[in-house]
């Protein structure tokens, strides 16, 4: 029995190979990006919300001196508080930034690989349609007022016309 042809899909090899592919991308960061990355997402959970609050619950009991038996060390307006979650502002403001610039950097990286998929396909397509009308030629076959339409589709995109076409058309370029 012959093997059977999907055209409505990519093989289990293809999509193995595609799925591994964009893993390996998402797998290349350095050693300060990852802890970065995570200290980002504890940053921004629930969790460390109730933690941020739990502390300055705790800190004031026992520094307005409701917690019997133990001694205030920073007495309101709470200097030390004040100092400790600046600080704390800072450092966890550059470890977003961080983790944003690699979001950026990826997103660029991914745009660049897109436009390049991208043109690969239209040079592949232009390419099939340039041999398929060979193909009619030789066959006689009368493509008539599909003519101009197809010249028009085989020939090679002008990449940089197209992009000043957009930088003209968009809106605040």
């Amino acid at each position: 029995m012959p093997d059977r042809v999907s055209y409505g899909g990519s093989s289990p090899h293809a999509r193995r190979f595609n799925v591994e592919a964009v893993a390996k991308l998402e797998h290349e960061r350095t050693p300060t990006e990852r802890a970065s990355d995570e200290i980002t997402k504890f940053v921004g959970s629930i969790a460390f919300l109730l933690l941020q609050i739990l502390l300055v619950l705790v800190w004031s009991a026992i520094n307005l001196s409701l917690i019997p038996g133990v001694k205030a060390f920073d007495p309101s307006p709470f200097g030390i508080l004040s100092l400790i979650i600046s600080t704390e502002s800072v450092v966890l403001t550059i470890f977003v930034l961080i983790s944003q610039n690699r979001m950026t950097r990826q997103g660029e990286r991914r745009s660049h690989l897109d436009l390049q998929v991208g043109m690969l396909a239209e040079q592949e397509l232009t390419s099939l349609l340039q041999m398929q009308h060979k193909i009619c030629q030789c066959l006689d076959v009368d493509v008539g007022s599909e003519k101009d339409e197809l010249k028009g589709f085989s020939d090679a995109t002008d990449i940089d016309r197209l992009a000043s076409e957009l930088d003209d058309k968009l809106p605040g370029q």
